[in-house]
C-alpha cells in the first residue's frame, strides 16, 4: 500500500447546499458577470478584493462566509481560479428545469471538481471522479468506505480508482485514526454533495449507481418509509423467477413473455404500503416484469382485471395502449391471493382518470 498522511484528507465545505436555490444561482452568476467585465490574465489582490465586494453586494455576506460562498465554486469546478469558467457553468445558469440543472451540475462536478483547488492554486486531484470510478469498480460503497476514500491521496493511484482490497485498507485506517469524529462536518458536506448527483443513490447508507440498485431492490428506490430487507427481497425475486421458469421453462417477463437480460420483481400492493413482511415479501404480491412494464404498473398507468386482462389509465398514450393490446397476463400466473392484491392495486394505485 502507498504511504499516506492521514490529515491530508479531501477538504470540502459548502456555503450553499441547495443547488436550485437563489443564493447558489445568484452567487455563481455574480462571479461570472464579474469575470466577464473585469478579465485579467494575472489577477492581483485588488482584483480579488473587487470581486468579493461585488459578490457581497449580491449575496449580502462578509468575511469568512463570503470567501466560502465564492470558493465553493472553485472547488466544485464551476470556475477556474476566479479568472475563467467552464461553458457548462453557463448551461447551468440557463437551465429551464431543476432536473436539467441537476444533470449539468453532476457533469461539472464529475469533470472539473477538485477539493484542493483554491482561488490562487489549481489542483488536478479530482475526488468525485475518483470516487465514482471506484464505485464502478467495487459495485457499492458503504459510508465507512466513503470516509476511507476521503483519506486517500488519489494522485498515488494512477489507474484513477482503488480496488476492493485497497479500499478496505483505507477504510480500516480511517477508523483507527478516528477520522470521522474529528472531521464530522467535512464528511457531512461530501455525503450531501453525493445526494445531488445524477444516477447515484443511497440505500440503507450504501451508495450504488441507481441502475444497479434497481436490479437489486426493484424500481421503488425512493419509498423509504418501510425498511427494506435486502436478503428477503432477493429471496422474493428468486421465488418469482422460479415460478416463471417452472411455467414458461425460462426466465421471462410474465406479461410480454420475453427473456430480457434484466427483470424487475414488481410489487402489486406497493412495498411501502404493506402492513408486514409477510405481505412485502409474498411472491403472490409480485409480478416479474420488464423494466418498461414495471414502470407502467408501478406508477398506476396499467392494472389488471381478475382474469389478467390489462386495464388502461386515461393518462396513458394511445400508442402505448395499441402496443399493450397484444398482451394479457396468462391465467397460469393468477391465483386467489394475486386476485386480492390486484383488487388493492386497482383501488389504490391505478390512475383511473386524468
Amino acid at each position: 500500500m502507498t504511504e499516506q498522511n492521514y490529515e491530508d484528507y479531501w477538504k470540502l465545505t459548502l456555503a450553499y447546499t441547495d443547488i436550485n436555490g437563489d443564493k447558489f444561482y445568484n452567487t455563481l452568476k455574480a462571479i461570472i458577470d464579474f469575470i466577464n467585465a473585469n478579465y485579467q490574465k494575472d489577477p492581483n489582490q485588488e482584483y480579488y478584493k473587487n470581486l468579493q465586494e461585488y459578490v457581497s453586494s449580491i449575496n449580502g455576506l462578509n468575511d469568512t462566509s463570503l470567501r466560502k460562498s465564492i470558493n465553493q465554486f472553485v472547488k466544485l469546478g464551476f470556475v477556474n481560479s476566479l479568472i475563467s469558467y467552464n461553458q457548462e457553468s453557463i448551461d447551468f445558469l440557463n437551465a429551464k428545469t431543476n432536473r436539467k440543472r441537476q444533470s449539468i451540475f453532476s457533469k461539472i462536478v464529475y469533470k472539473y471538481s477538485s477539493f484542493n483547488s483554491s482561488i490562487t492554486e489549481y489542483s488536478a486531484q479530482k475526488e468525485i471522479n475518483f470516487l465514482l470510478k471506484t464505485l464502478e469498480e467495487v459495485g457499492n460503497l458503504t459510508k465507512e468506505n466513503i470516509i476511507g476514500l476521503m483519506n486517500i491521496n488519489i494522485m498515488q493511484y494512477q489507474k484513477g480508482y482503488v480496488n476492493f482490497t485497497e479500499l478496505t485498507y483505507h477504510t480500516n485506517i480511517a477508523f483507527e485514526t478516528g477520522f470521522i469524529e474529528r472531521k464530522y462536518n467535512q464528511v457531512g458536506y461530501l455525503f450531501n454533495l453525493l445526494t445531488k448527483l445524477d444516477d447515484v443513490v443511497f440505500i440503507d447508507n450504501v451508495l450504488y449507481f441507481e441502475e444497479d440498485a434497481k436490479v437489486i431492490f426493484g424500481e421503488d428506490l425512493k419509498q423509504e418509509a418501510r425498511k427494506r430487507d435486502g436478503y428477503l427481497h432477493r429471496i422474493y425475486k428468486n421465488l418469482l423467477k422460479e415460478e416463471v421458469e417452472d411455467k414458461l421453462y425460462s426466465t421471462q417477463c410474465m406479461l410480454e413473455k420475453l427473456s430480457y437480460p434484466s427483470l424487475v420483481a414488481s410489487h402489486i400492493k406497493p412495498f411501502i404500503q404493506c402492513s408486514s413482511d409477510d405481505e412485502a415479501y409474498d411472491p403472490d404480491n409480485g409480478l416479474l416484469l420488464s423494466r418498461n412494464m414495471d414502470i407502467l404498473f408501478d406508477q398506476g398507468y396499467i392494472s389488471f382485471k381478475d382474469d389478467g386482462t390489462i386495464i388502461y389509465s386515461s393518462q396513458l398514450n394511445q400508442d402505448v395502449i395499441k402496443y399493450l393490446n397484444n398482451y394479457k397476463l396468462d391465467s397460469i400466473f393468477i391465483n386467489e391471493k394475486r386476485i386480492q392484491y390486484f383488487d388493492y392495486h386497482r383501488n389504490n394505485v391505478f390512475r383511473q382518470s386524468a
